[in-house]
Formats: C-alpha cells, sequence, structure tokens
C-alpha cells in the first residue's frame, strides 16, 4: 500500500482527504492511501516521514508552506522562485524529498476564466506562503499587487488600517489568502471596506470551507464576482497526484 498526506495545523476544515478518497475510490485505485498529519511545530515533520511506512508524498498547508523548504533535499525551481511549497514527493529510500508548488497550477488555472481587462490591480490579503504564491501567479498575469499585513515589513505591504476607501476602489481584485473565515469560524472575515466594493471587483477567497465564507456574501451583495478556492483544491491535487507517480 502506498500512501500520501497532508501536514498542517489545526486541519479539521481540510477537504483533501476526502477528495483523494473520492478518487480513489471512482477511479479504482486499491493501492494507495491518504492521512492527516496534524503537527504543532515544523520539527515533527521529519518524525512524520520516518514513522510513516511506504510514504510516497505529502501535501503541505497552513502554516508551514515557507518553513517547510529547509527540510526538503531539493525544491523545484518555480517553488523556489515562489518561495513556498505545498506537495512533496519521496523517494522509496526516503533520502530524496522534492518541493514542488501545485498551487500555483491551482490558482492560476481556477482565477484566468474569470479576468477581465478592468482587473489590473489586486489586493492580496495575507503575507504567507500562499499570498507568495497568489503574487506570483497575478505578476505573471501583468496584475499590479498590493499586499496587505497584521505586521507590514516591505515596501509593498500595507497595514488592514490602511485598507481605506481609495484602495478598495483602484484594487479590482481582492485576494484572501488568509484562514480568517474557515470553518468553524465562518462568522469571521478579514475588516475591510466592504461597502465600497462594486460590481467590478472580483473576490477570490483560497477558503473553501464554508464554500461561500463571510468575506464572499459581503462581496456578493456588491455585485462583485466571487470564487472559492474549491476549483483551485481540485487541480492542485490532481497535480500533485501526477508528480507523486510520475
Amino acid at each position: 500500500m502506498k500512501h500520501y498526506g497532508l501536514i498542517g495545523h489545526q486541519l479539521t476544515h481540510s477537504f483533501s482527504k476526502e477528495y483523494f478518497f473520492q478518487k480513489f475510490d471512482k477511479e479504482n485505485i486499491t493501492d494507495s492511501s491518504y492521512h492527516i498529519f496534524d503537527i504543532e511545530k515544523i520539527d515533527l515533520f521529519t518524525e512524520v516521514v520516518n514513522n510513516s511506512k511506504n510514504l510516497k508524498g505529502l501535501n503541505v498547508t497552513i502554516p508551514y508552506k515557507e518553513s517547510i523548504l529547509g527540510f526538503l533535499t531539493e525544491i523545484d525551481p518555480k517553488a523556489k522562485e515562489i518561495g513556498a511549497v505545498n506537495t512533496i514527493k519521496i523517494s522509496d529510500d526516503k533520502k530524496s524529498l522534492k518541493g514542488f508548488n501545485t498551487d500555483y497550477d491551482g490558482f492560476k488555472k481556477s482565477l484566468k476564466p474569470f479576468l477581465d481587462i478592468n482587473h489590473e490591480r489586486a489586493l492580496i490579503l495575507g503575507t504567507g506562503g500562499a499570498a507568495k504564491t497568489v503574487k506570483f501567479v497575478l505578476n505573471e498575469l501583468n496584475i499590479d499587487c498590493l499586499m496587505v499585513s497584521r505586521n507590514p515589513k516591505n515596501d509593498n505591504e500595507i497595514s488592514y488600517n490602511d485598507v481605506n476607501k481609495y484602495v478598495i476602489k483602484h484594487h479590482q481584485v481582492i485576494v484572501n489568502t488568509t484562514p480568517i473565515g474557515t470553518y468553524p469560524n465562518i462568522n469571521e472575515c478579514p475588516e475591510i471596506y466592504y461597502n465600497n466594493l462594486t460590481d467590478k471587483h472580483l473576490m477570490y477567497d483560497l477558503v473553501y470551507n464554508p464554500g461561500e465564507t463571510k468575506f464572499l456574501k459581503k462581496g456578493k451583495e456588491k455585485g462583485c464576482i466571487t470564487i472559492n478556492g474549491l476549483q483551485m483544491l481540485k487541480i492542485q491535487a490532481e497535480k500533485s497526484w501526477e508528480i507523486w507517480n510520475t
């Protein structure tokens, strides 16, 4: 039996295990299983790998997409450029741990059909590993990005207090890369000026559980295009499976 899994922390919201179980059943894959590894600190990653027999691959989620890099023996060039990894391919002897970024594929392919000529600038809520991937994709699509952080450190970052009416008006794409609003905290949402949203805005929430977060509901009330992270999850999962089995 070949084993795969997801590492992260506070993973009760994750659909990854359910997705792969459904895939295995639908495609009659009988030699594989998928597990959840909820670890309190990244240092426990080595124990997961060493203690899991026949472990062939892992997905990586919040909060370890950046800190995992130091544990890998090799990093795919695109993942290295982005600065975040969410997929690991593990060799049979476990001496090779190669990191990839399949979030890149998931976000880009799920976003592109909804973009139009008005979407010139984006506001990215969060500055973690997922935010780095989102910024990388948006820059490839010639969309200028401004990051929003609780503790801004760089020139291209502002605080949530700085997200005023002007900022909302001039950033037609708003992407939530934080876990705010994830089940069970479904009544929470990032603190921005939702009243200044229009039908010209595109709101993308990487959260997919619940299917419509409070962030997206507030956008829909203003006529925004709204997208959740479920399609991104599916695309990146299939890309991960392809990597693990190539």
